[in-house]
């Protein structure tokens, strides 16, 4: 992987030859003697007949720094694999570790995170955007997983403003539910937001998860009020609203939503979906990849049906 050199590093790499065609002049012009001009200049008598050498053979140009390259470099990175890492990075921001699971997962290429770092790092891609960044773990709200699929269905609303309206623009709303054991989320997109959207969405997701749900967990919000909570009663399904302002309890179904975010609504710019019924098919595609095809980084690497399946045959995994 080559780059060009900018203007200022460019510049540089003048300055550094002009030093050294001073030295060799210094020699001839002024001291005389090779052992003083060194010591003058803190330089070795090696470097000194080194640029000596070049000078004579190439003129000022043998003066400029070479590259440090190694001509034959048997175990760098393809450039084939540098090329889906950069787009990795590029298209949906992913990090080292989640970079690596991609590729060993569709591409069967095993590189280790640390390589993955070191490649964005010459190309300055190592620091994400400020909104991407990772609080430092000393600030991190601890991790907690429920061991049994359905044990706690976490539940929330997004919402979303469809790109390419005309007139007078619609308002939608993402209706998410996330298992808290194995990640499955079930989405679901209404023009409207309240108590009789969220039953009917609840009762979309009881009918399309493959297992009984014991508990739902929602903020404060109206639509989540006493007719849905009275609807989960109904069913012998628990409902638990968090405390007011404490949305890291609802965690798992917020970090979802950043990540629809960063990975399919900043990936659907440009493209006119005005239309409820498209936009739906859009969302079901998007949560049949996340269900089946995106590993997650909370699951090491594995997706959220494997996760289920992986429950399933051993339920103490």
């Amino acid at each position: 992987m080559t780059s060009t050199p900018s203007a200022s590093a460019l510049r540089a790499i003048e300055r550094r030859a002009n030093h050294k065609l001073a030295i060799l002049h210094h020699v001839e012009e002024v001291s005389g003697s090779v052992a003083a001009t060194c010591r003058y200049y803190g330089v070795s008598r090696q470097a000194y007949y080194r640029w000596l050498q070049r000078y004579e053979a190439e003129g000022f140009e043998g003066l400029k720094d070479r590259s440090s390259t190694p001509h034959h470099s048997p175990t760098a990175t393809e450039a084939e694999v540098v090329e889906k890492i950069l787009w990795l990075r590029q298209q949906y921001h992913f990090g080292p570790v989640k970079i690596t699971m991609y590729l060993k997962r569709y591409h069967d290429i095993s590189i280790s995170a640390s390589g993955v770092w070191r490649i964005l790092k010459k190309v300055n891609l190592n620091r994400l955007p400020a909104s991407q960044r990772y609080k430092r773990k000393e600030t991190r709200w601890k991790r907690y997983e429920k061991q049994r699929p359905g044990h706690a269905l976490q539940v929330d609303v997004k919402f979303i403003e469809p790109l390419g309206q005309t007139g007078r623009k619609k308002r939608y709303y993402q209706y998410t539910a996330i298992d808290d054991c194995t990640r499955l989320r079930v989405l679901r997109a209404y023009p409207t937001h309240d108590q009789k959207t969220a039953i009917r969405f609840i009762d979309h997701v009881l009918s399309k998860l493959p297992f009984n749900v014991e508990k739902v967990q929602t903020d404060n919000g109206s639509e989540f009020g006493q007719s849905f909570h009275w609807h989960l009663i109904d069913k012998g399904i628990g409902h638990i609203r968090i405390r007011p302002a404490t949305p890291r309890l609802n965690g798992k179904v917020e970090r979802s939503h950043r990540i629809d975010s960063e990975e399919f609504y900043r990936l659907l710019e440009g493209q006119v979906i005005d239309d409820v019924n498209l936009f739906q098919d859009r969302l079901q595609q998007w949560e049949d990849h996340y269900n089946y095809d995106r590993p997650h980084g909370a699951l090491a690497g594995i997706t959220p049906y494997e996760r289920l399946k992986q429950k399933t045959q051993d339920p103490l995994s």
